[in-house]
């Protein structure tokens, strides 16, 4: 394309800078203009068509056909390498239910036949009674099967793969995870959080060039849905992934690696402080490349409701415990202030609100401007919900999940208490408050279209198209009070993503990256239970077109 473009035919979204610095109030999400000028990669203009054509009238035109202008969306909190390598195995996100899944695996294993394992992932804990899928249903397989669940929190094996790891009756769970079993003791197939390893590390290695082909593939698909920019939520090994980092730092050497890229180097809960040099030269690593920076950490604090894992305060129902919390806090405390000293930003993964709450307790103190966030945020308590705010600690939302589905309705509701329920996905609260406020998917463990988390966050529904949109309460707004606008949301995955990650991207206003999305569609002005149907026609980065 020319080094001259002129958007025009439609609006542009241009979120406020501030809403990036000061948080999000209502003065700081901006508004609108009618036009775009981009010079050499970088924004020279914004304002009338008019105005903009007299200004450079030699100017490439780019029609929006009526469609949205926004800015790169940034994917605050995404798995791009695993999601690549989980695209080009046994791949079971796309369909629901047993019979399919035992389908899927077995056109996999019939189309590579010389393959030792049978490994992949995406299988949903709702398919199953009581979330939990069991050995005998791989075992038609002729090879050792490792298939990581849906949310990553645990993978489902078959009996030879049990057999390989030499996991039995006898075997004690490890101390942050959990090997389901039969009633007589044998592990039944399920392996939950740290116990994953015990199968995972087993399985065949990808090689250098298959992880760096991974993260391409998955630059692609993202560039496809007009992100431009993310946060990978683990750069290291965990539960059988390989380390990310080599990837990264060769395609952003290579200039390959196109999109604005932060690598959240991933914390060994089973280590302590003394990892703390190694971490600070993983960042050093990936100094002086223009596209990735090793600057956050991430830790993770604790599990998921469904298998009873997510750290809660008062016990679950029905079965009782408090889950796990993966440091423990008095240790973590020590680890997140020498981490802000250090100058890391700190990335927590937090979702019962007992986990929350530590890393709130961890973060206090600490350095606003080291731009710390706690991610997923499911379940908050409502006096912690100002503290965000108050400390200056980023929420990071995933919006795609608040909405009535299976794993919701049956997983999770019951065994949390009808008031620690409607404690869930609290974004109006939140933004209420004043929070900083990011947004992100953490494909592949849910779909990673920023529009349909979009979708959610409005309507607090699940999106047509989805695995979920069949269930029965899916269209029942959950918890409707907790929903946002569309500019709320909007701005979240721009000018709050983008700050997260110290993009210069994420706005539109002169002397910034020319980062941009065409919509197909302006998502302001339909119906907004349409938004998730918006896709994006055309993506930029530096004003080169890499979609579209």
């Amino acid at each position: 394309m020319s080094s001259t473009i002129l958007f025009r035919g439609g609006r542009a979204f241009t979120p406020a800078a501030r809403a990036s610095t000061d948080g999000f109030g209502p003065d700081s999400q901006g508004g609108f203009a009618e036009a775009v000028l981009v010079r050499d990669g970088v924004i020279a203009a914004v304002g009338a068509e008019s105005d903009l054509v007299r200004l450079a009238p030699a100017a490439e035109p780019v029609d929006l056909e009526g469609g949205l202008l926004t800015p790169g969306f940034t994917d605050a909190h995404v798995h791009p390498v695993q999601a690549g390598l989980e695209r080009a195995r046994c791949d079971l996100s796309e369909v629901y239910g047993l019979e399919a899944y035992m389908a899927t695996a077995s056109a996999y294993a019939a189309r590579n036949p010389d393959k030792a394992w049978i490994d992949g992932g995406g299988w949903d804990m709702a398919a199953f009674p009581g979330g939990l899928p069991h050995r005998s249903q791989l075992d038609f397989l002729d090879r050792p099967a490792y298939l990581i669940q849906r949310d990553h929190h645990a993978a489902w094996v078959n009996t030879r793969a049990l057999e390989l790891a030499g996991i039995t009756r006898d075997t004690p769970d490890p101390a942050d995870g959990r090997i389901e079993r039969d009633p007589d003791g044998t592990p039944s197939g399920v392996l939950h959080e740290g116990a994953m390893d015990l199968v995972g590390l087993l399985t065949p290695r990808p090689t250098a060039a298959d992880i760096e082909a991974a993260l391409l593939d998955a630059q692609a698909h993202l560039f496809s849905l007009g992100i431009t920019g993310w946060q990978d939520a683990i750069v290291g090994s965990y539960a059988g992934s390989d380390d990310q980092l080599p990837a990264y730092l060769s395609a952003a050497a290579s200039g390959r690696l196109r999109a604005r890229v932060v690598g959240a180097l991933w914390w060994d809960r089973a280590r302590g402080a003394e990892q703390i040099p190694g971490l600070v030269e993983r960042r050093a690593a990936a100094e002086g490349l223009e596209r990735f920076r090793a600057s956050s950490v991430k830790i993770m604090q604790d599990g998921i409701p469904e298998n009873f894992t997510a750290a809660v305060i008062e016990p679950y129902c029905h079965c009782g415990g408090t889950g796990l919390s993966y440091v423990e806090p008095a240790l973590l405390n020590g680890y997140v202030k020498e981490l802000d000293a250090l100058g890391f930003q700190v990335h927590f993964h937090a979702i019962g609100e007992r986990a929350v709450r530590e890393a709130l307790d961890a973060l206090t103190g600490t350095d606003p401007g080291n731009r710390h966030h706690i991610a997923h945020v499911q379940i908050i308590t409502p006096e912690d919900v100002p503290r965000f705010a108050k400390l200056g600690v980023a929420a990071n939302l995933q919006p795609l999940w608040a909405t009535h589905h299976a794993q919701m309705d049956e997983l999770c509701i019951p065994y949390l208490g009808e008031r620690r329920s409607s404690w869930q996905y609290p974004f109006a609260d939140l933004a209420r408050h004043g929070t900083r406020l990011a947004g992100g998917s953490d494909w592949p463990v849910s779909s990673a279209d920023p529009l349909q988390a979009m979708h959610v966050a409005v309507n607090r529904t699940e999106p047509g198209g989805s695995v979920h949109a069949s269930y029965p309460t899916a269209q029942t707004p959950f918890l409707p009070e907790q929903s946002v606008d569309l500019r709320t949301v909007m701005t979240a995955y721009t000018a709050g993503s983008a700050w997260l990650n110290r993009s210069p991207a994420g706005v539109i206003e002169v002397g910034r990256p020319a980062d941009l999305v065409v919509l197909d569609r302006d998502p302001f002005l339909i119906d907004p239970s349409e938004i998730w149907t918006v896709g994006a026609r055309m993506t930029f980065v530096d004003g080169e077109p890499v979609h579209g």
